[in-house]
């Protein structure tokens, strides 16, 4: 009898074991992210928002890039890819992409500089070393520095697009995030950069092209040209299910517009 007892007792004590490790779970189910830094305040917005409706659900971001997050879904390491830029024709064989917003690719300058207003040919100019002193676009007397991405950076490959400067640029410095791109240029007085006008804060100039400052209002019209697709990437025969569908949905939708305009960006969904 006392054997039955300790038995019993035994059981009951892993049951509540059971229990308890269940109730310290916080999160049954997670959604994984991966892919573009100019993206960060983007996919931050939507997922802190999501979270906090869905305690039980954690949403996770890599910030490796677009190239990398675009592979990561391709190899099935994450649920959705995050990209600055459109699929490659390659690419499309077997990934779907979905536009969740569009972003203005900011032109930045360290705010000591003078010069304001850059036209796309003097922009293209300026990377391609064919202008290589401010004082010909109405600046100082000094060295050009121009500062971008890695080859991979989905950034890099929509202002190159729009400026026709591919395999052209001479960079001083080719860095992997957008924040690295914004520290550089706010701590050189003669650097010019390109980054993601959501990522971009008070410690660079901003400067109109073309007379056109980047704004909500501009992007959306097509007036600020220099502008590329937010994507969201996802595997043509693996369809999301669960959570990583439902925050999919969520980040397409109206209810996700808001968290994308509070982030900087403007989003498809009205």
């Amino acid at each position: 009898m006392r054997a039955l007892k300790v038995i019993g007792c035994v059981a009951v004590a892993a049951v509540l074991a059971m229990g308890a490790l269940t109730g310290c779970s916080k999160w049954e189910q997670t959604v994984s992210t991966d892919g573009s830094t100019s993206m960060e305040k983007v996919i931050g917005f939507l997922s802190e928002a999501y979270m906090e409706k869905h305690e039980d659900v954690k949403v996770t971001y890599n910030p490796t890039g677009s190239g990398s997050g675009i592979q990561a879904v391709a190899d099935g390491r994450c649920d959705i890819g995050l990209a600055s830029r459109n699929l490659k024709d390659e690419e499309k064989e077997n990934l779907n992409e979905t536009l969740v917003a569009i972003d203005g690719i900011a032109i930045i300058v360290n705010s000591e500089n003078s010069v304001a207003d850059l036209t796309v040919e003097q922009i293209a100019g300026l990377y391609t070393g064919e202008i290589s002193n401010w004082k010909d676009v109405g600046g100082s007397d000094a060295p050009v520095v121009c500062i971008g991405r890695e080859a991979a950076s989905g950034t890099r490959d929509g202002f190159e697009s729009i400026t026709k400067t591919a395999e052209k640029c001479k960079y001083s410095q080719e860095l992997t995030s957008t924040g690295d791109v914004i520290q550089t240029v706010s701590s050189n007085p003669n650097a010019i950069g390109y980054a993601s006008l959501a990522s971009v804060g008070d410690t660079v100039k901003t400067i109109s092209v073309e007379g056109v400052t980047p704004s909500d209002d501009t992007i959306l019209s097509g007036e600020y040209k220099i502008q590329r697709n937010f994507v969201l990437v996802t595997k043509k025969d693996s369809e999301l299910k669960g959570a990583a569908k439902d925050f999919f949905e969520f980040c397409t939708g109206k209810d996700g517009a808001q968290y994308i305009a509070k982030a900087g960006a403007v989003p498809v969904a009205r």
